[in-house]
């Protein structure tokens, strides 16, 4: 039996099985889930949550967003390791009109782009930096993951709904700096 390559994997990276990014829902099966970690340990719960936010069934994706929020962004604000992995595909799930928790998903990504926590406290505390770095780097990793996607605001911005657009509006205002 020929075990599988492990796909390195440095700080701040997404760690995938191919080169290919990966950034739409198809390619969530690109992603290492299960080298990487969350807020629960391992990542490898992911896909599921995802595919169900996909699912169209209402009370599904919200109970499915709601443990993902706890796992990529936990309490508003604390991001790591698999945060800016995800992101990518919690924009493809925002552009799809039968996604049914899309204004929910922009308010993530709105808090996933304003976590500076770790940021702020290893700025005030230098030495935080060294035995903590990583969470660092994943913070700016999964801000900038949100701020690639920012193509995508114009699509939103065009929707007739208005909780949507407002969503749009108030995530777009976050990534004016």
């Amino acid at each position: 039996m020929t075990s599988r390559p492990k796909p390195e994997v440095l700080s701040g990276e997404r760690p995938v099985t191919d080169k290919k990014p990966a950034t739409a829902l198809q390619d969530v099966g690109l992603v290492a889930w299960h080298d990487i970690k969350d807020s629960s340990g391992s990542a490898a719960a992911i896909p599921f949550l995802l595919a169900a936010i996909a699912s169209g069934d209402t009370a599904a994706a919200r109970n499915a967003l709601d443990r993902l929020r706890n796992r990529i962004c936990q309490y508003g604000f604390v991001v790591g390791q698999a945060t800016a992995v995800t992101v990518p595909f919690l924009w493809d799930l925002a552009q799809r009109p039968k996604t049914t928790c899309r204004v929910q998903i922009l308010h993530l990504l709105r808090d996933i782009a304003d976590a500076r926590q770790w940021e702020i406290t290893a700025a005030a505390y230098p030495k935080i930096r060294r035995r903590h770095g990583a969470y660092v780097e994943w913070e700016s990793a999964a801000r900038h993951a949100v701020r690639a996607q920012r193509g995508a605001l114009t699509r939103l911005l065009a929707e007739q709904d208005t909780e949507l657009v407002h969503a749009t509006e108030t995530l777009a205002s976050t990534l004016t700096d």
